[in-house]
């Protein structure tokens, strides 16, 4: 894992608000994915991340709006499938921006690495209460097969994560867990993300 640019724990979150209250905690890699907004709002939102991100030695990922990442400067973007279909690749690589891409089957997969990311994410792992998904749970088994599949490349698994399910997960293949819903649906999503960060302290050992 220690290899790769991600760390182990991967909070995402839907605006620079939050970014700002968890990312001082301690987090090192954080994804924002902002919904519906104008291409003023992303900017102000990823240019306000990329601050706090800085202060804090945080690597941060644009979730999607590739245009804006190359406008403030940003260094990493996550895609899914539909969006990498319609991204312009060669203007993100000619900014150095390295890119994750969702997978959620093989035909993904292959589309995924063609495009040569700096990761891949799988989900989702377990059931999820986010959103009502197209996909069923992939299980531990298929988090070991992205693995075998892309070698050295660095695997990201999403969904229905918790601080409990991750050890297996990683230890199956993972090299980091993405969580959303854990977190943002907790009474005290400080509290829970502290739990999230002392597992990952021992994780990285």
């Amino acid at each position: 894992m220690r290899q790769h640019l991600l760390d182990v724990f991967y909070p995402i979150v839907p605006d620079a608000d939050w970014l700002a209250r968890l990312v001082p905690l301690g987090v090192r890699t954080v994804q924002l994915r902002l919904k519906e907004a104008s291409p003023q709002e992303v900017r102000r939102q990823i240019e306000t991340s990329l601050a706090v991100c800085s202060r804090h030695g945080c690597q941060l990922i644009v979730n999607d709006y590739w245009r804006e990442a190359i406008a403030t400067g940003a260094d990493f973007v996550h895609l899914g499938q539909e969006d990498l279909a319609a991204a312009d690749l060669a203007a993100i690589r000619a900014k150095g921006i390295r890119l994750g891409i969702s997978t959620h089957s093989l035909e993904e997969l292959d589309i995924a690495l063609a495009a040569e990311p700096a990761y891949v994410a799988l989900g989702p792992v377990f059931s999820t209460q986010l959103k009502v998904m197209k996909w069923a749970p992939q299980g531990l088994e298929r988090v070991s097969e992205w693995k075998r599949r892309i070698g050295n490349l660095a695997l990201v698994a999403i969904g229905g994560i918790t601080p409990e399910r991750a050890p297996a997960v990683i230890e199956a293949g993972a090299d980091a867990v993405a969580a959303i819903t854990d977190f943002m649906a907790h009474k005290d999503p400080v509290a829970r993300i502290k739990v999230w960060l002392a597992w990952a302290d021992k994780a990285r050992l």
